[in-house]
């Protein structure tokens, strides 16, 4: 066992689409979309711990700890280990809970990844994504931490890799439960499938994101930011919101509209990343 602390890194993604292809019997949407790493990072920090306490140290006043992702990460690989294990796990969230990034699935992700390295578990990447699925639907893609296309409800993985881009994310002033957008009655379930090869020659046509006339329709904060941003560029919705994103060439061309942003408003200014899990030190 290792008695060092160990810091690594979770990315924040991008949906550059979210197309709804139909709905299951047991509720889940079938979807496609592609998911793209983006170098806005939470930080976790591992300590061992005497015991076989998972203990998620400085939580948010609101938070309950026990249901936290890199907890409920955390006790899924206790079963693993050869002699019984604890660790303090210390949370840095820089990525926006509820704006539709997948922070609390990367922190899952991250968390599999870095106490399965940890512990010396010898679990494969596609081990530790099964595991990862019982949390949430994004949480494999950041297992295997490569940008992909995904279908299913959001499991089924094909990686692809896409060119350096900058985005210039804006974080509305509003929390969204993805449940609730899932659960419109207005949302779009009948999208045509399209192709990965068809999306990447242009012939699918131009992709969108199902869920944002809902987004729009319930939430003022981010339909008062799109329509601003619309008025300058190509503007779309990450993920079930609140987060609305511009791509750019380049890091200059995104400067640009950031300066003119009003100055209330939260942003990043970000780029692409291609192997987005680092342990730091």
């Amino acid at each position: 066992m290792t008695d060092s602390a160990q810091t690594w890194l979770a990315p924040a993604k991008l949906n550059l689409f979210l197309h709804i292809t139909g709905r299951r019997a047991d509720g889940y949407h079938q979807l496609q979309t592609l998911f793209q790493f983006i170098d806005l990072m939470d930080e976790l920090t591992f300590h061992d711990r005497p015991d076989t306490e998972i203990v998620l140290l400085n939580p948010p006043a609101d938070w309950e700890p026990q249901q936290d992702l890199t907890v409920r990460a955390a006790k899924l690989l206790q079963p693993f280990c050869a002699e019984p294990h604890g660790i303090n796990i210390d949370l840095l969230k820089i990525i926006p809970t509820g704006a539709g990034l997948g922070g609390g699935s990367s922190d899952a992700a991250t968390t599999l990844l870095a106490l399965n390295h940890r512990w010396q578990l010898g679990l494969s990447r596609h081990q530790l994504a099964k595991l990862g699925l019982q949390l949430g639907a994004d949480v494999p893609v950041f297992i295997h931490g490569e940008s992909a296309w995904a279908e299913g409800v959001g499991e089924l993985l094909t990686p692809i890799e896409l060119p350096q881009r900058w985005y210039l994310v804006v974080i509305p002033d509003c929390h969204i439960p993805t449940a609730k957008i899932f659960g419109a009655e207005e949302l779009t379930r009948n999208c045509p499938a399209i192709t990965i090869r068809a999306y990447l020659t242009g012939q699918a046509g131009k992709t969108r994101n199902d869920c944002l006339p809902a987004v729009l329709a319930r939430f003022q904060p981010v339909k008062m930011v799109y329509e601003w941003l619309q008025q300058h560029t190509e503007v779309r919705l990450s993920g079930t919101g609140a987060s609305l994103f511009c791509e750019f060439g380049s890091e200059a061309e995104a400067q640009q509209l950031q300066r003119t942003l009003p100055t209330n408003w939260h942003s990043f200014l970000v780029s692409s990343i291609l192997h987005p899990h680092n342990q730091i030190n």
